[in-house]
Order: structure tokens, then C-alpha cells, then sequence
């Protein structure tokens, strides 16, 4: 399979295409174009190009996760309540330790505005060179996953599915940083039709992976993490072959940069590592909030992983919206143009905003019809996961419109850098209020994890109360931070 077309361009009016090396005059900016006056105005059709193959990848992202979803919920609700319990916990360390990968858009995306073609492919073989570092860490979790989740109080026979599902998704969590990595070069220069194909590539094995490593081989469970792992291998080898073809070797010397020098891997740990940290510290919130959930019962908890995974198909496809906005203002920015990344950026943010709020309220009214779906209606609890599951989604749509502020936001302040200070705000939002707050509306008084908090016993429905609080916070804070402008003193060390 062909990864890279030859006819292939940068979806950003006027930028060059397949050979940026050529000294061709840029006239334009990132998504700009010249009104009929001659004046520059934003070209919502570049915009849209560029956002589009990003939306569609995401959005294929999210079918890959309801498919794992959809296996596992053939097994037993007990079975989609452990992967409830473990799901978030996976990404936290995943994107904690996987830092690197983060910023491979954001410095690729700078790189290529600057014109430093070569920066950009050293940028990504200094990322997957980080994520083989990660592998004795991800090994040592893998390990101790009876340790991790022990103090949580989950029931028995959940723990003991949830770490069948831990070790082999830990044993793999490198080559899911190795694709992030690979796929931000193709996101920051703005070819994202290459990220689209891989991503399918991936998705179309997993869900065939699944069914032979779930049912055939009658690995339950654990099958569906191998599948995973074995998916997002096939999807490295395709990237790794797209990377490394003659087109991106001619543009970005990628078979000339493999080497791994010092200054340029602190350089993106000091960026990356915040990154990591600030959607870690959301992630975590969220893997604490599904863990209470889990420990309320099976009911709540798989309605809960259900509603998760549903509503992924409102934030997944903005993520890939948003991510249009990271590319956008990081090639506006590295062209030292920031009144311009200003104005991409804001555009982006309403893009998205939009988006989510429709999008929540559709899958909130499908949610009787699309509930039993995920489901084994032979399960007794079956019926009351769905009408759980009913109610949740609604309480979900409320808070989309602020998920899109957060979404956008937040991408728009990683393509300029600004990650530092927004991951603070957001480590301090969600243990410091959301955790708290989940944990009071949850529990009833001596079912919690603690005591000397108020404990309400709203359920599950307490629980997501507290998320769309702490979302319309969140999504508040990171926009406000993006339009107080201080992104614009941020510059990154691309040497």
C-alpha cells in the first residue's frame, strides 16, 4: 500500500506541496488567501481541507475504540466494566511517559513555518528513539498492576479481567508512543491523508484482530489488548515505510536525521513533558472518576465505559479538528506571523465548539437505540446498563460545548508552545475539584475511598454531574488563556 502519493500536497493555500526545498516564494500564510481587494482573509476552504482528513482520522479512532468495546461487550457486562476500570489508567501513563510524541506536531508544525525541513524529520526519529527508551518502564507497569489498582476496591472478579487487560496493553504502550510520533510529522506538515490510511490500516486490523484473538483463540479479555498491540505494530511498519519513502526523504532528509543527539531530545522533553502532563492530569481524572464507578457496581460501571466510549464519537472527530489548529498556528507561528495564529486559531475554537454541541445532542437522542447495542441482551443486567447508560448520555451533552472549548484551546496553545503553565491549571482542576467532587456525589457515607469527604450516594449520575462541572470549568480556563495572548511570548528551540 502506497502511503504517499506523488500528487499528494499540503492542504494549506498557498504553501508549496511535495517539494518545500524548492526556494518558491510563500505569499501566503497557513490557510489565508487574498480577497477580492487583495487583501489577506481566511480561507475556510484551506482551513477545511486541512481539518477534514484530521476529523475523519479521529473519528476512525473512535470507531477503533468502540470495536474493542463492542467485542468485549459480547463477553459479559462484567468484562466491559473492567476495561472500564483500566482504560483511562492506560492512557495516563501512555501519555505521561509518552511526552516525546506530543510534540513531535507542535516542532514539526514551527519547523516547517520556519523552513527548516531536516529539523523536522529529526524531530520524529528523536521521538521514536524516546520511545524505546520508555520500554523498562512500560515493563515494570505491566508488572505491577495487582499493586497499582489494589487500593481502589474494585470487586474481585473485575480486577482480576481488568489486569488480564493491563499487562499485554503496558507491554505495548512504546509502539503506540512510536505512532503518535510518526504520525505528528505527517499532522505538522500538514499532510494528513497519510494519518488518515495509516489509521484505517489500523483500525481494519485491530477489528479483524479481535475477533480472531477474543473468540477464535478464546483469549477473552486479554485478546483484545493483544489485538490492539499487534494492530498499532502493523500501523508503525506502515508509517515507518511512508516516513522513509522517496518523496519525504527528497523534502525532509528523514534517512539522514536517524542519528539521536542530546540537546534536541531535552529540548523536546522540556516541551513534551508538559504536554504529557496536561492531558495526564485530565486523563487521571477521569480514570479515578470511571474507578468510582467501577466500585459502585457493575451497572454503573459498564453504563459508564459505554457512555465513554460513545461519546468519544462527539470528541474524538474535534480532536481532529482541533489538531488542524495545532498545525495551523505552529506553521503561522515558526513563520513568525502570530497575529495570524491568532486569527486560525479563533477560527478553529468556533469550528469545534459547534461541532461537539451538535454532535452531543444527536448521540444523547439515539442513546435508546444505540445502548443495547453494546451490550449481551442474554445478560440479566443488560437492561439496566442501557437505561443507565440513557441518562448519563444526556447529562454528557451538556458539557459538550465546553469540551470543544477545551479541545481547541488547549490544541491551539500546544502548536505555539504554551503547555507549561495550562498544565498546572488543569493538574490543579481536575485532583484538586473533579476528583473531589466526583468522589462527594458518588458514594454513599462508608462505601468511598474516604471518609472525611461528604458523601451524597447520587451513583453514577452524582458522578457525571461532577464531569460536566468540572469540563465547563476546564474548557472556561483554557480558553481564556489562549485569548489573554501570552502564548504569543512562547518560542521554542528548534536548533
Amino acid at each position: 500500500m502506497d502511503f504517499i502519493p506523488s500528487s499528494e500536497s499540503v492542504t494549506l493555500a498557498g504553501w508549496i506541496d511535495e517539494t518545500p526545498h524548492v526556494n518558491t516564494p510563500i505569499k501566503l500564510l497557513p490557510g489565508q488567501a487574498l480577497s477580492s481587494s487583495g487583501r489577506p482573509r481566511l480561507d475556510y476552504a484551506a482551513v477545511a481541507s486541512l481539518a477534514l482528513p484530521f476529523m475523519l482520522t479521529s473519528a476512525v479512532q473512535a470507531v477503533l475504540n468502540a470495536t474493542d468495546t463492542w467485542f468485549i461487550g459480547r463477553l459479559s457486562p462484567a468484562s466491559t466494566a473492567a476495561i472500564g476500570a483500566v482504560y483511562w489508567p492506560v492512557l495516563v501513563f501512555v501519555l505521561l511517559f509518552g511526552g516525546v510524541g506530543l510534540s513531535v506536531q507542535t516542532v514539526v508544525a514551527q519547523a516547517f513555518g520556519g523552513r527548516r525541513y531536516a529539523r523536522a524529520s529529526q524531530a520524529t526519529w528523536t521521538a521514536l528513539w524516546a520511545s524505546v527508551m520508555t520500554l523498562p518502564l512500560f515493563v515494570a507497569l505491566a508488572v505491577a498492576g495487582r499493586w497499582i489498582f489494589a487500593p481502589f476496591g474494585i470487586p474481585d472478579v473485575i480486577q482480576q479481567l481488568a489486569l488480564q487487560y493491563w499487562f499485554p496493553r503496558m507491554l505495548g504502550a512504546p509502539l503506540g508512543i512510536a505512532l503518535w510520533s510518526l504520525l505528528g510529522f505527517f499532522n505538522g506538515v500538514g499532510r494528513p491523508l497519510v494519518t488518515l490510511r495509516v489509521t484505517l490500516l489500523v483500525a481494519l486490523a485491530n477489528a479483524i484482530l479481535n475477533q480472531l484473538f477474543v473468540f477464535d483463540l478464546r483469549l477473552g479479555v486479554a485478546g483484545s489488548a493483544w489485538a490492539t498491540d499487534a494492530a498499532q505494530l502493523i500501523g508503525v511498519g506502515a508509517a515507518l515505510a511512508a516516513f522513509l519513502g522517496p518523496s519525504t526523504r527528497a523534502c525532509y532528509r528523514s534517512h539522514l536525521t536517524t542519528r539521536l543527539e542530546l540537546r534536541p531530545l531535552l529540548g523536546q522533553i522540556k516541551l513534551g513533558l508538559p504536554m504529557g502532563v496536561l492531558y495526564a492530569a485530565d486523563i487521571t481524572g477521569f480514570a479515578f472518576f470511571q474507578l468510582m464507578q467501577v466500585r459502585l457496581g457493575t451497572v454503573d460501571g459498564a453504563s459508564s465505559q459505554i457512555v465513554m466510549m460513545l461519546t468519544s464519537f462527539c470528541y474524538m472527530p474535534a480532536i481532529g479538528i482541533a489538531m488542524a489548529g495545532t498545525t495551523l498556528v505552529g506553521q503561522a507561528i515558526g513563520a513568525k506571523h502570530f497575529d495570524w495564529a491568532g486569527k486560525v486559531g479563533n477560527a478553529i475554537i468556533v469550528i469545534t465548539v459547534a461541532y461537539m454541541g451538535l454532535s452531543g445532542v444527536a448521540i444523547a437522542a439515539a442513546g435508546p437505540w444505540i445502548m443495547p447495542l453494546f451490550t449481551n441482551r442474554a445478560d440479566p443486567q443488560a437492561a439496566a446498563v442501557a437505561a443507565r447508560g440513557c441518562v448519563l448520555l444526556w447529562i454528557a451533552a451538556g458539557y459538550q460545548l465546553f469540551d470543544g472549548l477545551n479541545l481547541s484551546g488547549g490544541a491551539c496553545l500546544r502548536g505555539a508552545g504554551d503547555v507549561r503553565l495550562p498544565s498546572i491549571m488543569v493538574l490543579a482542576l481536575s485532583w484538586g475539584f473533579f476528583v473531589p467532587l466526583a468522589h462527594i456525589l458518588s458514594f454513599t457515607p462508608g462505601a468511598g475511598w474516604v471518609d472525611w469527604l461528604p458523601q451524597l450516594g447520587w451513583g453514577a449520575v452524582g458522578g457525571w454531574f461532577a464531569a460536566l462541572a468540572y469540563i465547563c470549568c476546564l474548557g472556561t480556563m483554557l480558553y481564556l488563556r489562549w485569548w489573554s495572548g501570552a502564548w504569543r511570548r512562547m518560542a521554542l528551540p528548534l536548533n
